[in-house]
């Protein structure tokens, strides 16, 4: 079972300097550039204050360590926010719902046409994360379940070389893993995509919930900070096409290949996109799909009495769960603010 360690209350406080963590991963990649050329910090130094970003290079140990209070913010999936801070008692906030996975996540087999073929097979993904319920949908979509596959426990770093082997011939994988299996792997097709469950696989960045409520400046940076790279990489401007050659290089890939991952992530590059999907009513239609999925895979605490042990609050005031145990919140008011011209 994915775990964090050692974790430890936040307390509300206001505080000049914060760290903000995420992975590699097509939706992401903006952060890198921010970063680096100096967004981030022309941001932070509007509202006064210092942010750290850190790149992890192990996507669930980020989270593990955002879990243990390490960092402020970082990026991670609607899915993992739920059963990994929330569901150990620290209180998320979903601050950016970036985009959502609309093919950057697939099914992968070896020797095979369709996905009927998986039946008897061991499928490599990271056991209890996003891919995991992503594999749990396709079955289902397809009449199965689990119990017709066995699932193998698959860092992210190495999805890749495993499926490499001659052992492994399944694998839910994200990109830029996948679209490097599909490239090198001849023997490999994908049978089953994210843009089959739209709107259901959610890339965000989530902020300690205390260190945002006693710090709103720190979410200011941040949202200011993301709308203004994604303005600056949309199109086929000398500056966009050197922005997003430079993603692709930290990526590990070229500006065809980040284009083409880019193609498959359904990115709200604008903030009034952005707010609608974060406010929209399937918002807590897709939550209650996940946290129906956890809490059958005990990720909600293997006590739970039921799914609604840990609450999950909307945008509109909704509330999914528990009113008194709300762990997870949809904040779009900071996006919201940049819609309207008030960062």
């Amino acid at each position: 079972m994915v775990c964090a360690m050692g974790v430890g209350a936040v307390h509300a406080e206001e505080k000049k300097s914060f760290t903000v963590a995420w992975s590699i991963y097509s939706g992401w990649m903006p952060w890198a550039y921010a970063t680096d050329k100096g967004i981030i910090k022309k941001w932070a130094d509007k509202y006064g204050i210092e942010i750290e970003v850190v790149q992890m290079n192990d996507y669930i140990e980020s989270i593990n360590q955002f879990t243990a209070g390490k960092f402020d913010a970082c990026a991670m999936t609607n899915m993992d926010a739920l059963t990994i801070p929330a569901a150990f008692g620290v209180e998320t906030t979903g601050l950016i719902l970036g985009d959502y996975s609309n093919g950057n996540d697939g099914l992968v087999l070896k020797d095979a046409k369709s996905i009927a073929d998986i039946k008897g097979r061991q499928v490599n993904l990271v056991e209890l994360s996003v891919s995991h319920y992503f594999l749990a949908r396709a079955l289902d979509m397809n009449g199965m379940s689990e119990r017709d596959v066995t699932v193998v426990n698959t860092s992210d770093a190495d999805a890749v070389s495993s499926f490499m082997t001659d052992d492994v011939t399944a694998a839910a994988v994200w990109n830029p893993q996948l679209g490097i299996i599909l490239d090198n792997a001849e023997d490999a097709i994908e049978v089953f995509t994210s843009k089959q469950i739209p709107g259901e696989i959610i890339d965000m960045m989530a902020a300690n919930t205390e260190t945002l409520k006693a710090n709103p400046a720190f979410g200011k940076a941040l949202v200011g900070a993301w709308f203004e790279t994604l303005a600056l990489m949309q199109g086929d401007s000398a500056e966009a096409i050197a922005a997003r050659s430079y993603m692709a290089e930290q990526a590990g890939t070229d500006l065809a290949g980040y284009d083409a991952q880019l193609d498959d992530t359904m990115l709200f590059y604008s903030p009034a996109d952005a707010y609608k999907f974060a406010s929209s009513d399937e918002l807590p239609v897709v939550m209650d799909k996940v946290r129906q999925f956890s809490f059958d895979k005990g990720l909600l605490g293997e006590a739970s009495p039921s799914p609604d042990v840990v609450g999950m609050s909307f945008s509109d005031g909704s509330v999914l769960g528990d009113n008194s145990n709300i762990k997870l919140h949809f904040d779009a008011s900071y996006v919201k603010m940049a819609a309207d011209g008030k960062l």
